[in-house]
């Protein structure tokens, strides 16, 4: 072999390495650092990962160059023309490329994965856009395996209250004092109402609280007709005294408990959905839970146009044996946490195939009911869940989705947070 192709070979090693190392660490470099020994590291590493460009007529180099690319776009450098350097023989650049193409999808695997989670709708799958809506939301919003576990871990709590620390709570006065003017400061809203998922963001345009709190959300028509609709996407949803089989003792009992003490307590015409949506062929699926749900309760909302107020109740999940438990009144009462979807991510921006025209309203819902929550009941509201899908929010202007303490939590704890909620949205919908 002449001595120009060994030193060739040496060079093409050190640049795989070079370029795998970036790939993995995504340093930033300047241009003048790719230039080494008066060789383009840039060029060479073309040559070393795709030599056949080498032998095209460059009608491909700049896809091919756009491919290469995705390796040193974490450390800032832009893949220039392909270098027209030729002399190794094809063989040999062969032998290289073989050899070192799995250490190169290897490296793109991982950098991919480091890079978060991809909306199921990316790349092109061929499926349409309904399919396709499907798969982004229902695999996104696996909300006991996926969204809720990780909610927990990603909320940090206040200082006392995580695992059942006592209150003095009544109903019958506010805790606190929570002003309107409070409310303009955009920092002052994220850090004690909010918490964001890393797949979406917000800004104080998109999220304007003293706008979405002088909102009128009071029930505008009377109980002569629906004016309430409870369900669960996640209806076979346990605790941890819950009695296998006996809907009574799972989230479905404690939606019916919610159901009266709306219709006897505060006199609502309330319609409770018992139906189960994340059971198939007889076993626990939740992969398509909110698309059947969704089909469901859009069909009853249109034989009840009268329903104004949709609420979806889950309990949360959390790892080991985490308490979300506080005391109101003296009873031990799971904590309450609701979810907003914004049908917008930061990879893809606005997902028009999942479209919710009530975004504002479901935000001003919420954080009514979270400002209520913390003036009159402070240790038992967690937070309000910002994350990047839509959970069918859209179904009505005020949808809201409950997480009611989670799986380590008793039953008797579940109903007794059944009492504030029904409290804080009676103020919300009479304007109290």
């Amino acid at each position: 072999m002449r001595e120009g192709n060994r030193t060739k070979l040496v060079l093409w090693g050190i640049f795989i390495v070079l370029a795998g190392y970036l790939s993995l660490k995504g340093l930033s470099f300047d241009k003048e650092t790719f230039v080494w020994m008066g060789i383009n590291l840039e060029e060479q590493a073309v040559e070393v990962y795709l030599p056949s460009i080498l032998e095209s007529d460059g009608k491909d180099a700049s896809l091919s160059a756009n491919i290469l690319s995705g390796l040193f776009v974490r450390g800032g450098i832009n893949v220039r023309s392909i270098s027209e350097q030729a002399g190794a023989d094809s063989e040999t650049d062969r032998k290289i490329i073989k050899e070192n193409e799995q250490f190169l999808v290897e490296n793109l695997t991982k950098e991919n994965q480091e890079a978060g989670p991809k909306e199921k709708n990316q790349e092109s799958t061929g499926m349409d856009s309904e399919e396709k809506s499907a798969v982004e939301e229902n695999m996104q919003e696996n909300t006991e395996e996926s969204t809720q576990e990780n909610t927990e871990e990603k909320i940090e709590e206040n200082a006392g209250t995580e695992n059942g620390q006592k209150g003095t709570l009544t109903a019958g006065a506010p805790v606190m004092d929570l002003p309107l003017e409070q409310f303009q400061d955009f920092n002052f809203v994220i850090s004690n109402f909010y918490t964001i998922d890393k797949t979406t963001s917000i800004n104080s345009e998109q999220l304007n609280a003293v706008t979405l709190l002088e909102k009128d959300l009071r029930m505008s028509a009377g109980a002569e007709n629906p004016q309430i609709l409870i369900y669960h996407s996640h209806s076979q949803e346990e605790f941890a005294d819950s009695v296998p089989g006996d809907a009574s003792t799972m989230i479905v009992g404690v939606g019916e408990y919610l159901t009266t003490l709306l219709r006897d307590t505060y006199g609502y015409n309330v319609m409770h959905v018992t139906d189960t949506f994340d059971i198939m062929g007889g076993k626990l699926d939740r992969n398509k839970a909110y698309n059947y749900a969704q089909e469901t309760i859009s069909r009853i909302l249109e034989e009840n146009p009268s329903i104004e107020v949709v609420i979806d109740l889950h309990r949360d999940g959390v790892t080991g044996a985490k308490r979300l438990v506080t005391e109101i009144n003296g009873k031990p009462t799971a904590k309450i946490m609701f979810f907003n979807g914004l049908s917008r991510t930061n990879q893809n921006g606005e997902l028009s195939h999942l479209p919710n025209p009530y975004i504002q309203d479901n935000l001003a819902f919420s954080l009514q009911l979270a400002r209520y929550a913390k003036e009159y009941y402070p240790d038992w509201f967690r937070t309000i869940y910002l994350r990047g899908y839509r959970y069918n929010l859209h179904l009505r202007p005020k949808t809201l989705l409950v997480e009611c303490g989670a799986q380590t939590n008793t039953v008797e704890e579940e109903m007794n947070a059944m009492q504030p909620l029904a409290d804080i949205l009676n103020k919300v919908l009479t304007g109290a």
